[in-house]
């Protein structure tokens, strides 16, 4: 079963520069911080470390060409933290330029502020620069891997993150909320660019 299309009306970031993430309220980054731990650890105890199963649901690759550039090379073992952190923003408005729950996020933003909680270091904001800091997937899609998108007329026009069966989380566009959506979803099927990842 297909999903509508949803329409992308934003570059996603990728026309500003990198910054740091704005500043938190620390009761709610605690909050987050601790929620984000606790299902890593709940999520590592059922892990098998199983590459998806769901491979059809995800449609070929047409790459796009980006050499890795100073690639993150993060343990595994951070993947299921990242996904846990990912998915405690679910129903977050949309915000252009947005990169925290109370702002919003806008696409890179939502990567940027996940990645930010398992690995402190300046990060890349915009999906161009995440393409360069991680590494060509050439292997089935696991959970963590960036799955990039054009939608705009480059191939890092827009990103999420790949959470498993055949499913990705972004922040769609004006109007819209952090959103778990198909691989398969007739929009997002025919502008998916590549997968790549920051994990070694």
């Amino acid at each position: 079963m297909h999903q509508a299309p949803i329409p992308l009306s934003t570059a996603c970031g990728s026309d500003r520069a990198a910054s740091p993430p704005a500043p938190q309220w620390p009761a709610r980054r605690l909050l987050l911080l601790g929620a984000a731990a606790t299902a890593a650890v709940l999520a590592g105890c059922a892990s098998s470390g199983k590459r998806s199963s769901s491979a059809a649901a995800v449609p070929k690759a047409r790459g796009g060409g980006v050499p890795a550039v100073n690639p993150l090379a993060l343990s595994s073992d951070l993947r299921e933290a990242l996904l846990a952190r990912t998915m405690l923003v679910v129903n977050t408005p949309y915000t252009y330029g947005g990169n925290n729950p109370e702002g919003g996020f806008d696409c890179s933003g939502l990567i940027q502020w996940a990645v930010a909680g398992i690995h402190a270091s300046r990060l890349p904001r915009t999906t161009a620069q995440w393409a360069q800091a991680s590494s060509p997937v050439n292997r089935d899609l696991q959970r963590g891997d960036f799955v990039f998108f054009n939608t705009l007329g480059g191939a890092y026009s827009h990103m999420g993150i790949y959470v498993g069966n055949g499913q990705f989380v972004h922040a769609p566009s004006s109007g819209g909320t952090v959103q778990r959506v198909r691989m398969d979803n007739v929009y997002f099927a025919k502008r998916f660019t590549e997968a790549r990842s920051i994990f070694a």
